[in-house]
């Protein structure tokens, strides 16, 4: 079969498209022939070596992979030949709260990822797929869909009525935008884009805001909110980004920092972290660590009950995966970058 690997740091031109022989699975594993890969911001960060804690030596990239089990090893019990399941970020992460060790092999970063034609997996490190999603809207449960779900509701608690600010429309963002949308939440989401702006007051926004137009963007939220702030802000680490996520948050409110996949790579925030106003505001800030299977799982069932459909920006050809990386390095996209393998 074939596959992608990269040794970190080597750069999207890193990427290269390689023949490995199809392992069998062992005792409770899964065997799935991959028919999409949905790309976040970390790829890149692999890809430029500025990710922590992965490996020097070359690796199957991608975490988020959708796809069918072909065949089962001895002792599976989950699932059976075509089932269609979707990958968990971390296969040790079932449920509970994290810890050092369920949180150690991610997929594509310290552990083989999914960029490739198989895979073969333990069966609890995968989730049955909602029916009514393609291959390519499954692919973005496993890391953005997650991530949305675990800052708003398992670290967030947003109830109906409560108003969450997302940063930027890249895929956290758009995920965040649809569940609250279908959770009764309010949105207010930033974009220095009028035209994708315009697209996310379609999916529900109730506020947008241009940050280009009006760059103390912090004041607008204020503005939206009758002078209360969010309830709960992604902050997605961008630059400069910080210290307003604060200023626009309620006080006694949350900012969940996701960091990465606004560019940055949370090293500037030190700069811009002003404790007077966290302990002032009584704010919180949380760090959000994608999350567990279980956190999958509700969020498989939110989306089957609610019929929603994931947002995503661009499909390419297993062959153009390169080309796949570039356009999400350039933000262009609007929701998620998925790559196809296989027909």
């Amino acid at each position: 079969m074939y596959a992608y690997q990269l040794v970190p740091g080597t750069g999207i031109q890193g990427l290269e498209r390689v023949k490995l022989p199809t392992r069998q699975p062992g005792p409770g594993e899964v065997r799935v022939r991959v028919r999409a890969v949905a790309l976040n911001y970390r790829d890149l960060m692999i890809a430029g070596g500025s990710y922590g804690g992965g490996t020097s030596k070359p690796i199957i990239p991608g975490s988020d992979g959708a796809g069918e089990v072909v065949e089962t090893g001895p002792g599976v019990t989950r699932f059976t030949t075509g089932d269609r399941v979707v990958t968990s970020f971390f296969p040790g992460w079932i449920d509970g709260p994290p810890t050092a060790g369920k949180t150690a092999n991610a997929l594509g970063g310290s552990a083989e990822g999914v960029l490739a034609e198989e895979i073969v997996l333990h069966e609890e490190a995968l989730t049955r797929i909602p029916a009514h999603l393609d291959f390519t809207e499954a692919a973005t449960l496993t890391c953005a869909g997650v991530t949305a779900w675990n800052a708003m509701f398992e670290t967030g608690n947003l109830k109906a009525g409560d108003t969450v600010l997302l940063l930027g429309t890249g895929g956290v963002s758009i995920w965040a935008l649809q569940l609250a949308k279908a959770a009764g939440v309010n949105a207010i989401i930033t974009s220095s884009s009028d035209d994708k702006l315009e697209r996310a007051r379609s999916l529900g926004a109730a506020g947008t805001i241009n940050y280009k137009t009006t760059p103390e963007w912090q004041q607008e939220v204020m503005r939206l909110t009758g002078g209360r702030g969010a309830d709960l802000v992604l902050e997605v680490g961008g630059q400069g980004t910080l210290a307003r996520s604060i200023a626009a948050t309620r006080m006694g409110g949350r900012v969940a920092v996701i960091g990465g996949v606004g560019g940055g790579t949370g090293g500037g925030f030190a700069s811009e972290l002003q404790l007077l106003h966290l302990i002032g505001g009584a704010r919180t800030l949380a760090g959000i660590y994608v999350g567990s299977r279980s956190m999958l799982e509700q969020l498989v069932r939110c989306v089957d009950t609610g019929n929603i459909r994931p947002v995503v920006d661009r499909v390419f050809a297993f062959d153009k995966a390169p080309d796949a990386y570039a356009w999400l390095q350039s933000a262009q996209h609007f929701g998620k970058v998925v790559i196809r393998v296989g027909e």
